[in-house]
């Protein structure tokens, strides 16, 4: 039994039976997701192959620290931005050996939205080596903490698929 949806582990063993094929490895930067999308990576056996590594940068220090997101970007545009997400994707790509790389970052709730940035609130980016970048802000609406992120992930997956 899994620890994920059925759709999700699906999704999640085509990239990483595609992902092994091609010799592509993946890194992920999550914030709002808290490292799920690199736990479903690895639900699938095999998986070692293809995931180099996971970044769960869930403050704004983790996010400078660890993905090199600059200070100045956070302070600007905020932790819940386009900005902040491709910083993360490309930190996460080029502090690691990753081929791609994909980051997310949002506003699962249930508190801490607003009208200019509201609960369900996500932006996902995603990076590759051969220069390919991908944005997508995403506004899943309230489905709760719960079902923001399960939308998240699959966003996400979608998002590796298309990168690769």
């Amino acid at each position: 039994m899994s620890l994920f949806p059925d759709d999700l582990e699906k999704a999640a063993r085509t990239i990483i039976e595609e992902f092994a094929k091609r010799g592509l490895t993946i890194a992920t930067a999550e914030s709002c997701t808290g490292g799920l999308i690199a736990g479903l990576l690895t639900e699938i056996a095999g998986s070692s192959a293809v995931v180099d590594r996971g970044y769960v940068t869930y403050s704004n220090q983790a996010k400078m620290d660890m993905l090199g997101v600059p200070s100045l970007t956070l302070e600007t545009y905020g932790a819940v931005s386009r900005q902040t997400a491709l910083a993360m994707a490309q930190g996460a790509l080029y502090r690691s050996g990753a081929s791609v790389s994909v980051a997310v970052t949002g506003i699962a709730g249930p508190g801490g939205g607003s009208d200019e940035k509201p609960v369900g609130l996500v932006h996902l980016a995603s990076a590759s080596r051969s220069g390919t970048i991908l944005h997508h802000a995403m506004r899943y609406s309230d489905l709760g903490r719960e079902g923001i992120r399960l939308e998240t992930m699959r966003t996400a997956l979608a998002m590796l698929a298309e990168i690769a």
